[in-house]
């Protein structure tokens, strides 16, 4: 049987720092929670809101597979490995820190130095995730992947994964053998049937869900599943709902 633990927006860990406006599902940085440490193999997903001409400055990772998700706007990513990329709606990104690599993340808006085609002037909003690898040291390296068609066809679609189940899907791969992302974009009235795992962790990035079992969730919020046994998502609202599911199979703790 399943057991779910619901996340409401408002009870989030927050960074505001004029530039940055971040949101964490999980200890981060200064904020720490020993009982809030991560959920199954993920460690961290913060929905960021980052203004136009500013960004993440040069920074170290390791041992981290790093997963971002833009919802509006577009990033810019340029790393030590040379490796640079602008990320927009429906275009994946992974980033292996392994043994070590260096890199920053910035609004496009206002220019910097890469192609506009889907820059604005406003606001760049993204979720980055990371997840534990289920190897250390290995080289670092990097990948995006547009999956706009599929996620246009409907249902969950696989957007990153390890999982041997995923090994045929147009996905980016992640270094951890335990662990997939899938997206779903859905209107109102729309479903989708979870995957049936010992640990899920589902994220409403925009709009609002009801939950089999659980009830309503609106953006912002996320649930924790443990054991999930393939409930029913459903979208309400007005607006397109998109959400954000991370099936694993094993846990860091």
């Amino acid at each position: 049987m399943s057991v779910a633990e619901v996340q409401r927006a408002a009870d989030r860990f927050r960074t505001s720092v004029g530039w940055l406006d971040s949101a964490h599902s999980f200890s981060f940085g200064p904020h720490y929670d020993p009982d809030n440490v991560g959920f199954g193999l993920l460690l961290v997903s913060n929905h960021d809101v980052v203004a136009p001409g500013t960004g993440f400055e040069t920074h170290p990772h390791r041992d981290m597979e790093i997963v971002t998700w833009v919802l509006e706007g577009s990033l810019v990513h340029q790393d030590s490995q040379g490796h640079t990329g602008l990320i927009h709606p429906g275009l994946a990104q992974r980033m292996s820190a392994g043994r070590g690599i260096l890199h920053s993340e910035k609004n496009d808006a206002r220019g910097q130095g890469l192609a506009r085609t889907h820059a604005d002037d406003g606001p760049v909003r993204f979720v980055q995730m990371w997840v534990t690898p289920d190897e250390r040291g290995v080289g670092p390296s990097y990948e995006q992947l547009d999956i706009s068609r599929e996620l246009d066809s409907g249902g969950l679609v696989v957007v990153a994964s390890g999982l041997a189940r995923h090994a045929n899907d147009r996905a980016i791969r992640i270094h951890q053998r335990d662990a997939g992302l899938l997206v779903a974009r859905l209107d109102a009235g729309e479903s989708v049937v979870l995957p049936a795992a010992p640990y899920l962790h589902l994220y409403v990035a925009i709009g609002g869900v009801e939950i089999e079992g659980v009830g309503r969730l609106e953006a912002g919020d996320s649930l924790r599943l443990k054991d999930s046994d393939g409930q029913r998502v459903t979208a309400f609202g007005p607006n397109r709902t998109e959400i954000l599911v991370w099936e694993m199979h094993s846990t860091f703790a």
